[in-house]
């Protein structure tokens, strides 16, 4: 075995033992029921509600860094359903009997967090622009984020992936609009 495939197997080993780890919270129905929940708010309700309530709040000065978000938004959306239907990397519910699914997923495939990537690219524009929203925003984030493989529907590294690919098209977006 070459050094690079015994450093995958390793990274394999270490992702799945992670995920199962992860997974045992949906034993206890408390926890199931905030990472349901968290993962429900992450679908989108948050976010639409943040919105909502930064242009109330702040009127004409929220309407750029709603339209950043908006066009982060369709970056997010097109470039994780492009590397799923890339990787086709199947959810750890569908491969390990062991890892059980505790919510519906959106689709078939992991590879990366779609939650998780739209979370991590919203929560780092949201904050450039208002700074004090990280308190709120960076939790409810790294909940999103933690949520997906304790809910049985992602690997770690696929939220690492999802994280890493928001938080890039979010910096891109940031820079290359007025």
């Amino acid at each position: 075995m070459t050094r690079l495939a015994s450093s995958i197997e390793l990274l394999l080993r270490w992702d799945l033992a992670l995920c199962l780890r992860c997974n045992e919270a949906v034993r206890h129905a408390g926890l199931r029921h905030l990472f349901r929940a968290v993962s429900r708010l992450g679908d989108g309700v948050f976010w639409y509600a943040l919105w909502l309530t930064l242009l109330c709040t702040f009127q004409e000065r929220a309407v750029l860094p709603i339209g950043h978000m908006l066009i982060a938004g369709v970056a997010c959306s097109l470039t994780y359903k492009w590397l799923k239907s890339k990787t086709l990397r199947p959810r750890p519910f569908a491969v390990h009997r062991a890892i059980r699914l505790a919510a519906d997923p959106l689709d078939r495939y992991s590879f990366p967090s779609g939650h998780t990537l739209h979370a991590a690219a919203f929560t780092v524009i949201a904050v450039a622009y208002f700074p004090a929203l990280a308190l709120l925003l960076v939790p409810f984030s790294l909940l999103v984020a933690l949520s997906r493989p304790v809910l049985g529907l992602h690997y770690p590294t696929d939220v690492i992936a999802g994280g890493g690919i928001g938080v890039l098209i979010a910096l891109l977006v940031l820079e290359i609009s007025p």
